[in-house]
């Protein structure tokens, strides 16, 4: 989970790092208001967006005084940055900046460690800086055991070459951003830019923070930070019911036992999607795990079948553990249970069965006879039929209008 910068700026707070206060606003009123609360002779309206860019964008702006802080806010508000609408700024105080830094945590998949990047040149460009320049932009492992201790801070700003008057300082905020990392279980903890005013200080003037949801369990406190306005409704719904669930932007519904035969199911459904005139393409990523009980089929195929986007559902079982007989037996009684809902299974229905018990499953739908359902065995073919099915349900709704 992304943060916006303003909750990455009370994490940051909350474990010590130097900040600047900062105030929310959704109204140009609200801004004004947040202006004269800061009492700062200048004052930065910020949008809240969960992406980069926004400063190029004209999502950063000054103000001198309240009522100038309305009327950047009535600028920034509404703004369309990178497909993210701004909705909420953050206005702070303004800081007297002498020098920018750069500074960032995250997770090292392919090392399986963390690393630690750190540059005396931040602000805008350091993507650039990266890229044109890589020595100016130090790379340092750190121990995931360890964390970022004063030994590895020392390493950290030596190796990015800041001055030795200023190491002690920015070494202690660097543990302090090591310890919000680990304590939090983040992925990432990222300041640009990290700077020094001119009367020494080292401050976070913008932060950016993710968090491992895998974790989770470890942080009741973290659904506080979830911003629920701006998921996916169904996407809301289905987590609610305990169901892994992503929202495309096909017109194939698709259910899966297990992530990785899903995502090959939305490679198939896409190829075969391809070789029509409306290429009609995933809908959504739905793995329905191991067990595939009626409950959780009929929450799955109420969530798919809850998106007017769906035309059809490919529902694509490999039998392992869970037996494709004990999966038909789930569809079935899923059908029922909807039926009970007052909701129906009203678009077409592709089953393909594989694996453990597949003819016991393949024979229980056949004697089933549940209205709309299809059953193919391989699974391009599947992917094939669904995608056509989809395909045929869009043409008649553009000639029906």
């Amino acid at each position: 989970m992304d943060l916006y910068e303003y909750q990455a700026r009370d994490t940051f707070e909350k474990y010590g790092v130097p900040v600047l206060k900062g105030i929310t606003a959704t109204t140009p009123d609200e801004a004004k208001a947040a202006a004269a609360e800061l009492g700062s002779s200048v004052v930065v309206v910020k949008a809240q967006v969960k992406t980069g860019g926004r400063g190029k964008a004209g999502g950063v702006k000054i103000a001198r005084s309240p009522e100038e802080a309305a009327q950047r806010a009535e600028e920034i508000l509404g703004l369309d940055i990178k497909g993210h609408v701004v909705k909420t700024v953050m206005v702070t105080e303004g800081a007297d900046i002498a020098e920018e830094y750069y500074f960032s945590l995250l997770l090292d998949r392919a090392n399986r460690t963390y690393l630690a990047m750190c540059s005396k040149e931040g602000g805008m460009d350091i993507e650039q800086l990266a890229v044109e320049r890589p020595e100016a932009l130090a790379r340092i492992p750190v121990d995931p055991l360890v964390g970022i201790d004063q030994a590895k801070a020392d390493e950290i700003v030596a190796a990015a070459g800041f001055d030795e008057a200023d190491r002690p300082e920015i070494a202690r905020v660097l543990q302090l951003l090591g310890k919000l990392y680990q304590a939090e279980d983040a992925t990432l903890v990222e300041v640009n830019p990290l700077v020094k005013t001119r009367d020494g200080s080292i401050l976070a003037l913008d932060g950016k923070v993710s968090l491992d949801e895998n974790a989770d369990f470890r942080h009741p406190e973290h659904e506080a930070l979830v911003d629920n306005s701006a998921t996916d409704p169904l996407e809301n719904a289905a987590k609610e019911k305990g169901l892994n669930y992503v929202k495309l932007d096909g017109s194939v519904g698709i259910i899966g036992n297990g992530a990785g035969l899903v995502m090959s199911t939305l490679d198939v459904v896409a190829y075969a999607g391809e070789q029509f005139p409306g290429q009609p393409r995933p809908a959504n990523f739905l793995d329905i795990g191991g067990g595939a009980s009626a409950e959780v089929m009929a929450n799955g195929l109420e969530i798919i079948l809850s998106d007017a986007q769906v035309k059809s559902v490919f529902v694509n079982v490999f039998g392992g553990i869970t037996a494709c007989d004990e999966v038909a037996n789930g569809i079935v009684q899923a059908f029922e249970l909807l039926a009970s809902r007052d909701e129906h299974v009203d678009r077409p229905l592709v089953v393909r069965l594989d694996g453990n018990n597949a003819e016991e499953g393949r024979a229980i739908l056949t004697d089933a006879n549940l209205a709309g359902l299809e059953q193919v065995d391989t699974m391009d073919g599947a992917a094939q039929r669904a995608a056509e099915l989809a395909q045929d349900a869009a043409a008649g709704s553009a000639r029906g209008n």
